[in-house]
């Protein structure tokens, strides 16, 4: 509930398109979406935390409380992981509701292995869900809202792939993946109105079975949906941002730079020498992906050039 002094944020006559949630923490965003008015399309397959197997009954029973709490929903049981399962996922939104206003990609499997011995269909299988899975709904429901003039767009990366884990390079390459798929949502959708975001989860789900949590403060899934409902809300005032969410704890992850060092040439040697320069982090450069990091980040490096051959 809100406060006394904040106004309830609802999603009423907005259609939300929610991957992966049949359990654990899509689960919790198409509950607390549908609670605040929103129709959701529950969209999961059913499959094993491997990605092996179907069954109707997750995404069934997540539209079945939904209604029973007088709320609107459909199940959608299609896969994310292919191109044809990403478009019968948007189109499920846009035959039954005219409409797709938001699109959460939480679908994600788990496939364990070193870097020894993971095997290229591990690899390419948890690829295909997390990232070419993002593309394969990104893709239909893109046109869509650029088109309407509104969108929410939220895409699932991980501590995992901002830092890297053991046993997991094929998600951590994912989950690192989707940010750059979410800057590039956010830059070109700024002109029609939509938004991209990431958000960065981590929650007691089924992805935790076989860690020792019993030190572990509450972290449900809870706890990370009103940063996602935010997120997916008209008054999101960011894009191409990063939230973390864990254990109750909000915050905002960056990419920054270090000032860096100029010489007008350099050797192997130099770079050496001034590594210590080079990787000062005392003062960090931050270029916002909106409305042009990218450019940012060339100007900030030529006026460095200019302001040395003007100084």
């Amino acid at each position: 509930m809100a406060s006394s002094w904040e106004p309830e944020l609802r999603f009423d006559d907005r259609v939300a398109v929610i991957t992966g949630a049949g359990r654990g923490l899509g689960r919790a965003y198409a509950l607390l979406l549908a609670s605040r008015g929103a129709k959701v399309v529950v969209n999961d397959p059913g499959g094993s935390l491997g990605g092996d197997g179907t069954d109707t009954g997750p995404a069934e029973q997540v539209v079945a409380e939904i209604t029973a709490a007088g709320g609107e929903a459909v199940a959608c049981t299609e896969s994310v992981a292919t191109a044809a399962g990403g478009a019968a996922i948007a189109a499920a939104a846009l035959d039954r509701y005219g409409r797709l206003d938001i699109l959460i990609h939480n679908a994600g499997t788990v496939r364990r292995g070193s870097l020894l011995e993971m095997s290229y269909a591990d690899f390419d299988a948890v690829v295909d869900v997390h990232l070419r899975g993002a593309f394969h709904v990104v893709r239909p429901a893109f046109p869509a809202m650029c088109a309407a003039g509104y969108g929410r767009i939220v895409l699932t990366s991980s501590i995992g792939g901002l830092y890297g884990n053991h046993g997991v390079a094929n998600y951590a390459v994912a989950k690192a993946g989707l940010i750059g798929l979410s800057n590039v949502a956010a830059l070109e959708g700024a002109a029609s109105g939509v938004r991209c975001n990431i958000i960065v989860p981590a929650a007691d789900t089924r992805m935790a079975e076989g860690i020792d949590t019993s030190a572990y403060p509450p972290w449900g899934p809870e706890l990370v949906a009103p940063a996602v409902g935010w997120l997916a809300h008209e008054s999101c005032s960011v894009s191409g941002e990063m939230l973390i969410a864990i254990a109750g704890r909000v915050a905002r992850a960056v990419l920054a730079e270090t000032p860096g060092v100029y010489r007008p040439s350099w050797s192997i040697e130099q770079v050496g020498a001034d590594l210590a320069a080079i990787r000062d982090v005392s003062a960090p450069v931050i270029f916002p992906v909106v409305p042009d990091g990218h450019v940012d980040h060339i100007r900030y490096s030529f006026a460095m050039a200019e302001g040395a051959q003007h100084g």
